[in-house]
């Protein structure tokens, strides 16, 4: 009777797994079939339906997607180095450091994350405003160069790492910075790896603020040019709209399928406890 039990749940299970794969997948499928087709196949599902280049053609000429994707480029290689870059010296302070205010500072750190950034959209375009940096990539990336989730992760990572190994390197005369370099950040590449991958997908992604602080071309990253180019109300076949939204998303797709399996293995190994 137990085991009769256990195999309904694990065939429940299976079938409520294969069920959101199949919600998760079909608006993809939908996207690639249309992408992929002419116009007239949009409703029409034909194994033998004639395929067809031309709906990306038609994409990358009615927007200018490679300086779209450009901008993305820039962007996401901006925030994730800040991000890297604060993160490690924050991280480093909070795990090998002791000195006055330290849990209180880094109960800020995680407060940080219970805050949306959405709250903040008002004050930040202010102080845009103020530095001169509206219509910018800078001002679309400096809201999110600290991030407490970064703190807080390479934290606890860098508090699993022996101090023996602090010792060693410091009796041949490293620096702290020195110790860091050479010893917590080569072991922590699991985690540098696996934040990496959100940081970038998130701001990749990323799409009222970048459209409320960018106004021209030359700065807006490609969710904001895939809205502005999907919303013309005539004119536009839903075939050329995916086709457009396969070229935007399609890095993403193709970084997780690379690297799905190291990007699981990463957050199993990062330390969180």
């Amino acid at each position: 009777m137990t085991g009769t039990g256990f195999d309904l749940d694990r065939l429940l299970n299976t079938l409520a797994a294969w069920a959101l794969a199949l919600l998760w997948v079909l608006p993809l499928a939908y996207a690639v079939w249309t992408a992929f087709h002419p116009a007239a196949f949009e409703a029409r599902f034909e194994l033998l339906a004639p395929l067809t280049l031309d709906n990306f053609e038609k994409a990358s000429n009615a927007a200018p997607f490679a300086r779209y994707f450009l901008n993305t480029f820039l962007l996401v290689s901006l925030i994730l180095a800040g991000q890297f870059f604060l993160c490690t010296l924050a991280a480093f302070a909070f795990a090998r450091f002791e000195f006055p205010g330290r849990t209180f500072l880094f109960t800020l750190v995680l407060l940080q994350l219970l805050v949306m950034p959405d709250i903040l959209m008002v004050e930040n375009y202010q102080t845009m405003r103020l530095l001169n940096l509206v219509d910018t990539i800078p001002a679309i990336a400096l809201p999110y160069i600290a991030s407490g989730f970064g703190i807080f992760l390479l934290r606890q990572t860098f508090m699993t790492i022996p101090r023996e190994l602090d010792e060693a390197a410091r009796v041949e005369g490293a620096s702290f910075l020195g110790v860091l370099w050479k010893v917590y950040i080569p072991l922590a590449k699991p985690t540098y790896l696996a934040y990496g991958l959100v940081s970038v997908s998130h701001h990749w992604n990323n799409f009222l603020w970048p459209l409320i602080v960018t106004n021209s071309v030359d700065t807006r990253p490609v969710t904001v040019g895939l809205s502005i180019f999907s919303a013309i109300d005539s004119g536009v076949e839903w075939s050329v709209i995916n086709a457009a939204t396969l070229m935007t998303s399609g890095p993403l797709l193709i970084a997780f399928l690379l690297f799905q399996r190291q990007f699981v293995q990463s957050f199993m190994r990062a330390g969180i406890k």
